[in-house]
Protein backbone atom coordinates (compact mmCIF):
# COMPACT_ATOMS: atom_id res chain seq x y z
CA UNK A 1 0.00 0.00 0.00
CA UNK A 2 2.93 2.13 1.04
CA UNK A 3 4.43 2.08 -2.57
CA UNK A 4 1.62 2.66 -4.36
CA UNK A 5 0.71 5.71 -2.15
CA UNK A 6 4.38 6.89 -3.54
CA UNK A 7 3.80 6.19 -6.77
CA UNK A 8 0.49 8.94 -6.47
CA UNK A 9 2.57 11.35 -4.77
CA UNK A 10 5.22 11.35 -7.64
CA UNK A 11 2.50 11.66 -10.41
CA UNK A 12 1.07 14.26 -8.66
CA UNK A 13 4.23 16.26 -8.52
CA UNK A 14 5.44 15.42 -12.32
CA UNK A 15 1.63 16.80 -13.14
CA UNK A 16 2.10 19.51 -10.85
CA UNK A 17 5.25 20.75 -12.36
CA UNK A 18 5.28 23.90 -14.67
CA UNK A 19 5.34 23.22 -18.40
CA UNK A 20 8.28 25.15 -20.25
CA UNK A 21 7.05 27.12 -22.80
CA UNK A 22 8.42 29.31 -25.35
CA UNK A 23 7.45 32.47 -27.01
CA UNK A 24 7.09 30.59 -30.48
CA UNK A 25 5.16 28.08 -28.89
CA UNK A 26 2.74 30.12 -27.65
CA UNK A 27 2.48 31.82 -31.08
CA UNK A 28 2.73 28.59 -32.71
CA UNK A 29 -0.83 27.07 -30.28
CA UNK A 30 -2.38 30.27 -31.00
CA UNK A 31 -2.46 29.96 -34.57
CA UNK A 32 -3.65 26.15 -34.34
CA UNK A 33 -6.10 26.82 -31.74
CA UNK A 34 -7.45 30.17 -31.25
CA UNK A 35 -11.05 30.08 -32.52
CA UNK A 36 -10.81 33.92 -34.21
CA UNK A 37 -7.85 32.57 -36.87
CA UNK A 38 -10.42 29.64 -38.15
CA UNK A 39 -13.17 32.16 -38.22
CA UNK A 40 -11.30 34.29 -40.36
CA UNK A 41 -9.45 31.62 -42.53
CA UNK A 42 -13.06 29.82 -43.09
CA UNK A 43 -14.86 33.48 -44.36
CA UNK A 44 -11.71 33.78 -46.64
CA UNK A 45 -12.28 30.03 -47.93
CA UNK A 46 -15.87 30.74 -48.44
CA UNK A 47 -15.10 33.82 -50.09
CA UNK A 48 -12.85 32.24 -52.45
CA UNK A 49 -15.85 30.54 -53.63
CA UNK A 50 -17.54 33.46 -54.81
CA UNK A 51 -15.31 34.13 -58.34
CA UNK A 52 -16.28 30.50 -59.99
CA UNK A 53 -19.82 31.57 -58.69
CA UNK A 54 -19.64 34.85 -61.25
CA UNK A 55 -17.64 32.78 -63.71
CA UNK A 56 -20.25 30.24 -64.09
CA UNK A 57 -22.32 32.65 -65.83
CA UNK A 58 -19.86 32.25 -68.95
CA UNK A 59 -19.54 28.78 -69.24
CA UNK A 60 -22.50 26.03 -71.03
CA UNK A 61 -25.60 25.99 -69.34
CA UNK A 62 -26.74 22.41 -69.84
CA UNK A 63 -30.17 20.66 -68.60
CA UNK A 64 -32.58 17.98 -69.05
CA UNK A 65 -36.32 17.83 -68.57
CA UNK A 66 -39.12 15.71 -68.90
CA UNK A 67 -42.53 16.96 -69.86
CA UNK A 68 -45.88 15.53 -70.97
CA UNK A 69 -49.33 17.19 -71.00
CA UNK A 70 -52.77 15.34 -72.12
CA UNK A 71 -55.16 17.00 -74.20
CA UNK A 72 -59.03 16.47 -75.41
CA UNK A 73 -59.55 16.51 -79.03
CA UNK A 74 -58.79 19.68 -81.03
CA UNK A 75 -58.69 21.62 -77.78
CA UNK A 76 -57.65 25.23 -77.80
CA UNK A 77 -56.17 28.14 -74.87
CA UNK A 78 -58.42 31.14 -74.94
CA UNK A 79 -57.33 32.72 -71.82
CA UNK A 80 -54.24 33.34 -69.81
CA UNK A 81 -51.09 34.97 -71.23
CA UNK A 82 -49.65 34.80 -74.94
CA UNK A 83 -48.80 31.49 -75.79
CA UNK A 84 -49.94 28.50 -78.57
CA UNK A 85 -53.54 28.25 -77.83
CA UNK A 86 -52.90 24.25 -79.30
CA UNK A 87 -52.42 21.62 -77.15
CA UNK A 88 -51.57 18.25 -78.43
CA UNK A 89 -51.18 15.12 -76.18
CA UNK A 90 -47.33 14.02 -75.80
CA UNK A 91 -44.66 12.66 -73.80
CA UNK A 92 -41.07 14.06 -74.45
CA UNK A 93 -37.53 14.13 -72.99
CA UNK A 94 -34.71 16.05 -74.15
CA UNK A 95 -32.24 18.73 -72.96
CA UNK A 96 -31.28 22.12 -74.04
CA UNK A 97 -28.09 24.17 -73.53
CA UNK A 98 -27.58 27.64 -73.11
CA UNK A 99 -24.22 29.64 -73.73
CA UNK A 100 -23.82 33.40 -73.23
CA UNK A 101 -21.94 34.98 -76.51
CA UNK A 102 -21.44 38.64 -75.06
CA UNK A 103 -22.42 41.00 -72.69
CA UNK A 104 -20.32 43.94 -73.17
CA UNK A 105 -17.26 42.29 -71.01
CA UNK A 106 -19.59 42.53 -67.78
CA UNK A 107 -19.43 39.31 -66.15
CA UNK A 108 -15.94 39.35 -66.43
CA UNK A 109 -15.21 42.37 -65.03
CA UNK A 110 -17.61 41.03 -62.26
CA UNK A 111 -15.54 38.44 -61.74
CA UNK A 112 -12.39 39.93 -61.42
CA UNK A 113 -14.04 42.18 -58.76
CA UNK A 114 -15.10 38.87 -57.18
CA UNK A 115 -11.34 37.89 -57.36
CA UNK A 116 -10.51 40.77 -55.49
CA UNK A 117 -12.67 40.65 -52.85
CA UNK A 118 -11.74 36.90 -52.00
CA UNK A 119 -7.99 38.48 -51.63
CA UNK A 120 -9.36 40.93 -49.56
CA UNK A 121 -10.58 38.70 -47.42
CA UNK A 122 -7.37 36.67 -47.27
CA UNK A 123 -5.71 39.36 -46.46
CA UNK A 124 -7.98 40.02 -43.30
CA UNK A 125 -7.41 36.76 -42.00
CA UNK A 126 -3.65 37.76 -42.43
CA UNK A 127 -4.98 40.81 -40.01
CA UNK A 128 -6.24 38.31 -37.78
CA UNK A 129 -3.90 36.13 -37.23
CA UNK A 130 -1.55 39.23 -36.78
CA UNK A 131 -3.63 40.54 -33.99
CA UNK A 132 -3.76 36.95 -32.33
CA UNK A 133 0.01 37.25 -32.55
CA UNK A 134 0.14 40.50 -30.81
CA UNK A 135 -2.19 39.24 -28.20
CA UNK A 136 -0.21 36.38 -26.76
CA UNK A 137 2.89 38.47 -27.30
CA UNK A 138 1.38 40.27 -24.82
CA UNK A 139 -0.28 38.58 -22.39
CA UNK A 140 2.81 36.19 -22.72
CA UNK A 141 5.20 39.33 -21.26
CA UNK A 142 2.54 40.38 -18.97
CA UNK A 143 2.77 36.74 -17.80
CA UNK A 144 6.54 36.96 -17.52
CA UNK A 145 6.37 40.75 -15.70
CA UNK A 146 3.79 39.22 -13.43
CA UNK A 147 6.80 36.13 -12.49
CA UNK A 148 9.42 38.44 -11.65
CA UNK A 149 7.37 40.52 -9.74
CA UNK A 150 6.68 37.56 -7.65
CA UNK A 151 9.80 36.78 -7.37
CA UNK A 152 10.56 40.33 -5.98
CA UNK A 153 7.81 40.06 -3.69
CA UNK A 154 9.23 37.11 -2.35
CA UNK A 155 12.98 37.57 -2.01
CA UNK A 156 11.62 41.19 0.04
CA UNK A 157 9.76 38.61 2.11
CA UNK A 158 12.71 36.78 2.87
CA UNK A 159 15.05 40.23 3.52
CA UNK A 160 12.56 41.71 5.54
CA UNK A 161 12.38 38.60 7.86
CA UNK A 162 15.99 38.39 7.95
CA UNK A 163 16.09 42.27 9.41
CA UNK A 164 12.82 40.94 12.01
CA UNK A 165 14.94 38.14 12.98
CA UNK A 166 17.95 40.18 14.13
CA UNK A 167 15.79 42.90 15.49
CA UNK A 168 13.53 40.35 17.87
CA UNK A 169 17.04 39.17 18.65
CA UNK A 170 18.46 42.76 19.59
CA UNK A 171 14.86 43.05 21.33
CA UNK A 172 15.16 40.45 23.62
CA UNK A 173 18.30 41.18 24.69
CA UNK A 174 17.08 44.44 24.93
CA UNK A 175 19.39 46.62 22.79
CA UNK A 176 16.39 47.34 20.41
CA UNK A 177 12.79 49.11 21.57
CA UNK A 178 9.48 47.63 21.03
CA UNK A 179 9.05 50.24 18.22
CA UNK A 180 11.56 48.87 16.26
CA UNK A 181 10.49 45.30 16.76
CA UNK A 182 6.78 47.16 15.57
CA UNK A 183 8.35 48.34 12.32
CA UNK A 184 9.91 45.51 11.66
CA UNK A 185 6.68 43.56 11.63
CA UNK A 186 4.85 45.77 9.59
CA UNK A 187 7.76 45.48 6.61
CA UNK A 188 7.23 41.55 6.57
CA UNK A 189 3.20 42.10 6.95
CA UNK A 190 3.65 44.35 3.88
CA UNK A 191 5.95 42.23 1.78
CA UNK A 192 3.84 39.63 2.87
CA UNK A 193 0.91 41.41 1.63
CA UNK A 194 2.72 42.25 -1.72
CA UNK A 195 3.58 38.82 -2.76
CA UNK A 196 -0.08 37.58 -2.22
CA UNK A 197 -0.78 39.81 -4.66
CA UNK A 198 1.90 39.01 -7.20
CA UNK A 199 0.74 35.42 -6.54
CA UNK A 200 -2.87 36.12 -7.54
CA UNK A 201 -1.61 38.54 -10.49
CA UNK A 202 1.23 35.90 -11.59
CA UNK A 203 -2.13 33.11 -11.94
CA UNK A 204 -4.32 35.54 -13.94
CA UNK A 205 -2.04 36.64 -16.18
CA UNK A 206 -1.58 32.81 -16.79
CA UNK A 207 -5.05 32.62 -17.69
CA UNK A 208 -4.96 35.27 -19.64
CA UNK A 209 -1.94 33.72 -22.17
CA UNK A 210 -4.21 30.44 -21.99
CA UNK A 211 -7.36 32.57 -23.39
CA UNK A 212 -5.02 34.30 -26.27
CA UNK A 213 -3.28 30.89 -27.16
CA UNK A 214 -7.23 29.95 -27.48
CA UNK A 215 -6.39 26.95 -24.88
CA UNK A 216 -9.51 26.45 -23.04
CA UNK A 217 -8.09 25.50 -19.73
CA UNK A 218 -5.12 27.48 -18.07
CA UNK A 219 -1.87 25.33 -17.03
CA UNK A 220 1.46 26.50 -15.24
CA UNK A 221 3.77 27.25 -17.73
CA UNK A 222 7.22 27.88 -17.41
CA UNK A 223 7.87 30.93 -19.48
CA UNK A 224 11.05 31.52 -20.99
CA UNK A 225 12.39 34.70 -21.89
CA UNK A 226 12.24 35.92 -25.26
CA UNK A 227 15.38 36.26 -27.38
CA UNK A 228 17.75 39.68 -27.96
CA UNK A 229 15.71 42.23 -29.69
CA UNK A 230 17.67 44.10 -32.34
CA UNK A 231 18.24 47.83 -32.68
CA UNK A 232 15.64 50.31 -33.11
CA UNK A 233 15.90 52.72 -36.13
CA UNK A 234 16.86 56.52 -35.38
CA UNK A 235 13.11 57.42 -36.39
CA UNK A 236 10.02 56.27 -37.61
CA UNK A 237 9.83 57.55 -40.81
CA UNK A 238 12.39 54.24 -41.90
CA UNK A 239 9.51 52.24 -40.67
CA UNK A 240 6.97 53.90 -42.68
CA UNK A 241 7.35 52.22 -45.94
CA UNK A 242 7.33 48.69 -44.39
CA UNK A 243 3.89 49.51 -42.32
CA UNK A 244 2.38 50.32 -46.23
CA UNK A 245 3.83 47.77 -47.92
CA UNK A 246 3.06 44.85 -44.96
CA UNK A 247 0.16 45.75 -42.83
CA UNK A 248 -2.65 43.33 -44.09
CA UNK A 249 -5.85 45.70 -43.36
CA UNK A 250 -3.83 48.26 -45.59
CA UNK A 251 -4.00 45.59 -48.32
CA UNK A 252 -7.25 44.05 -47.91
CA UNK A 253 -8.46 47.76 -48.30
CA UNK A 254 -6.67 48.53 -51.30
CA UNK A 255 -8.17 45.19 -52.58
CA UNK A 256 -11.40 46.34 -51.75
CA UNK A 257 -11.37 49.83 -53.61
CA UNK A 258 -10.12 47.59 -56.77
CA UNK A 259 -12.91 45.45 -56.53
CA UNK A 260 -15.66 48.70 -56.02
CA UNK A 261 -14.20 50.33 -59.02
CA UNK A 262 -14.05 46.64 -61.50
CA UNK A 263 -17.82 47.10 -60.10
CA UNK A 264 -18.25 50.63 -61.46
CA UNK A 265 -16.91 49.66 -65.02
CA UNK A 266 -19.24 46.07 -64.81
CA UNK A 267 -22.49 48.57 -64.02
CA UNK A 268 -21.48 50.84 -66.89
CA UNK A 269 -22.29 47.76 -69.21
CA UNK A 270 -25.54 47.29 -68.03
CA UNK A 271 -26.85 49.12 -71.44
CA UNK A 272 -24.94 46.64 -73.60
CA UNK A 273 -27.01 44.02 -75.24
CA UNK A 274 -26.94 40.41 -74.53
CA UNK A 275 -26.18 37.88 -76.52
CA UNK A 276 -27.29 33.87 -75.73
CA UNK A 277 -26.72 30.94 -77.94
CA UNK A 278 -29.54 28.32 -77.38
CA UNK A 279 -30.43 24.46 -78.42
CA UNK A 280 -32.49 21.93 -77.61
CA UNK A 281 -33.02 18.24 -78.58
CA UNK A 282 -34.16 15.38 -77.42
CA UNK A 283 -36.97 12.66 -78.48
CA UNK A 284 -41.23 12.46 -77.93
CA UNK A 285 -41.88 8.40 -77.45
CA UNK A 286 -46.04 9.67 -77.30
CA UNK A 287 -47.57 12.45 -79.26
CA UNK A 288 -49.94 12.54 -81.88
CA UNK A 289 -50.82 11.31 -85.25
CA UNK A 290 -50.17 14.66 -86.68
CA UNK A 291 -46.48 14.51 -86.04
CA UNK A 292 -44.57 12.15 -88.00
CA UNK A 293 -41.37 12.53 -86.44
CA UNK A 294 -40.35 11.41 -82.67
CA UNK A 295 -37.21 13.36 -82.47
CA UNK A 296 -36.30 16.92 -82.46
CA UNK A 297 -33.40 19.37 -82.32
CA UNK A 298 -33.73 23.74 -82.76
CA UNK A 299 -31.03 26.08 -82.17
CA UNK A 300 -31.26 29.99 -82.34
CA UNK A 301 -30.09 33.02 -80.94
CA UNK A 302 -31.61 35.59 -78.23
CA UNK A 303 -30.94 39.30 -78.26
CA UNK A 304 -31.68 41.02 -75.26
CA UNK A 305 -31.73 44.93 -75.17
CA UNK A 306 -32.97 46.72 -72.29
CA UNK A 307 -33.90 51.02 -73.39
CA UNK A 308 -36.28 51.88 -70.52
CA UNK A 309 -36.47 50.56 -66.86
CA UNK A 310 -37.45 53.46 -64.89
CA UNK A 311 -33.61 54.71 -64.60
CA UNK A 312 -32.46 51.50 -62.44
CA UNK A 313 -29.35 51.21 -64.85
CA UNK A 314 -28.01 54.96 -64.01
CA UNK A 315 -28.78 54.35 -60.49
CA UNK A 316 -26.96 51.71 -60.02
CA UNK A 317 -24.26 52.75 -61.85
CA UNK A 318 -24.24 56.21 -59.85
CA UNK A 319 -24.28 53.70 -56.44
CA UNK A 320 -21.37 51.85 -57.66
CA UNK A 321 -19.06 55.20 -58.49
CA UNK A 322 -20.47 56.30 -54.99
CA UNK A 323 -19.24 53.50 -52.94
CA UNK A 324 -15.68 53.18 -55.08
CA UNK A 325 -15.24 56.82 -54.10
CA UNK A 326 -16.47 55.97 -50.51
CA UNK A 327 -13.48 52.93 -50.50
CA UNK A 328 -11.06 55.31 -51.97
CA UNK A 329 -11.29 57.42 -48.79
CA UNK A 330 -11.56 54.95 -46.16
CA UNK A 331 -8.41 53.37 -48.13
CA UNK A 332 -6.92 57.06 -47.09
CA UNK A 333 -8.05 57.22 -43.70
CA UNK A 334 -6.30 53.96 -42.97
CA UNK A 335 -3.34 55.21 -44.79
CA UNK A 336 -3.30 58.16 -42.64
CA UNK A 337 -4.18 55.81 -39.52
CA UNK A 338 -0.78 53.58 -39.83
CA UNK A 339 1.44 57.10 -40.54
CA UNK A 340 0.29 57.80 -36.68
CA UNK A 341 0.01 54.48 -35.56
CA UNK A 342 3.42 53.88 -36.30
CA UNK A 343 4.87 57.26 -35.47
CA UNK A 344 3.31 57.10 -31.42
CA UNK A 345 3.98 53.33 -31.76
CA UNK A 346 8.12 54.54 -32.43
CA UNK A 347 7.56 57.19 -29.42
CA UNK A 348 6.73 54.65 -27.01
CA UNK A 349 9.07 52.41 -27.48
CA UNK A 350 11.97 55.15 -26.80
CA UNK A 351 9.81 56.26 -24.11
CA UNK A 352 10.15 52.37 -22.59
CA UNK A 353 13.44 52.26 -23.36
CA UNK A 354 14.42 55.53 -21.76
CA UNK A 355 12.42 54.37 -18.26
CA UNK A 356 14.52 51.14 -18.47
CA UNK A 357 18.08 53.33 -18.22
CA UNK A 358 16.36 55.80 -15.10
CA UNK A 359 14.90 52.26 -13.45
CA UNK A 360 18.39 51.02 -13.64
CA UNK A 361 19.78 54.12 -11.94
CA UNK A 362 16.63 53.65 -9.50
CA UNK A 363 17.81 50.55 -8.81
CA UNK A 364 21.42 50.37 -8.08
CA UNK A 365 21.09 54.57 -6.03
CA UNK A 366 18.22 52.53 -3.71
CA UNK A 367 20.42 49.28 -3.23
CA UNK A 368 23.49 52.04 -2.06
CA UNK A 369 20.82 53.54 -0.13
CA UNK A 370 19.71 50.40 1.66
CA UNK A 371 22.96 49.10 2.31
CA UNK A 372 24.10 52.43 4.41
CA UNK A 373 20.84 52.72 6.26
CA UNK A 374 21.31 49.21 7.12
CA UNK A 375 24.63 49.73 8.23
CA UNK A 376 23.81 53.26 10.30
CA UNK A 377 20.90 50.96 11.69
CA UNK A 378 23.17 48.29 12.73
CA UNK A 379 25.58 51.02 14.54
CA UNK A 380 22.83 52.15 16.32
CA UNK A 381 23.13 56.02 14.00
CA UNK A 382 19.40 55.79 13.18
CA UNK A 383 16.14 54.68 13.38
CA UNK A 384 14.42 52.07 12.03
CA UNK A 385 12.34 54.51 10.35
CA UNK A 386 15.23 55.68 8.30
CA UNK A 387 15.32 51.73 7.47
CA UNK A 388 12.00 51.23 6.92
CA UNK A 389 11.66 53.86 4.18
CA UNK A 390 15.04 52.48 2.47
CA UNK A 391 13.73 49.30 2.26
CA UNK A 392 10.27 50.80 0.64
CA UNK A 393 12.20 52.59 -2.04
CA UNK A 394 14.25 49.50 -3.06
CA UNK A 395 11.29 47.47 -3.35
CA UNK A 396 9.38 49.70 -5.48
CA UNK A 397 12.72 50.64 -7.60
CA UNK A 398 12.98 46.77 -8.18
CA UNK A 399 8.75 46.36 -9.02
CA UNK A 400 9.46 49.73 -11.27
CA UNK A 401 12.69 48.24 -13.25
CA UNK A 402 10.97 45.00 -13.80
CA UNK A 403 7.81 46.53 -15.21
CA UNK A 404 9.99 48.85 -17.00
CA UNK A 405 12.04 46.09 -18.78
CA UNK A 406 8.54 44.27 -19.99
CA UNK A 407 6.75 46.85 -20.69
CA UNK A 408 9.70 48.01 -23.51
CA UNK A 409 9.56 44.79 -24.98
CA UNK A 410 5.67 44.81 -25.14
CA UNK A 411 6.42 48.30 -27.32
CA UNK A 412 8.74 46.47 -29.33
CA UNK A 413 6.17 44.06 -30.08
CA UNK A 414 3.49 46.96 -30.46
CA UNK A 415 5.70 48.08 -32.77
CA UNK A 416 6.43 45.06 -34.38
CA UNK A 417 1.91 44.83 -35.16
CA UNK A 418 1.83 48.62 -36.64
CA UNK A 419 4.96 47.88 -38.83
CA UNK A 420 3.83 44.73 -40.23
CA UNK A 421 7.22 43.26 -39.55
CA UNK A 422 8.67 40.46 -37.30
CA UNK A 423 9.33 40.69 -34.05
CA UNK A 424 13.03 40.82 -33.67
Amino acid sequence: MRWFSLVVVSTAIVFAQPKPISLAEAEAIALRNHPGVAAAELTAEAQAQVPQQVRSALAPQVGAAASGAGATDRARIAAGQLQNPIIFSRLGLGGNVTQLLYDGGRTKLLAQGADARAKSEKENANTARAQVLLQVRQAYLAALRTQAVLRVAEQTVAARQLVLDQVTALTDAKLKSGLDLSFAQVSVSEAKLLAAQAANDSQAALADLAAAMGVTEPAPYSLAEPPPLSALPPNSNELLPAAMRNRPELAARRLEWEAAQRLVAAEGKLSQPTVSGVGAAGVTPVHVAGIENSYYAAAGVTVSLNFLNGGLFAARRNEAALRARAAEQRLRELENRIRRDVAVAWLNVRTAEERVELTEQLLRRSTQALELAQARYDLGLSSIVELSQAQLAKTAAELQQTAARYDYTAQRAALAFQTGLEFQ
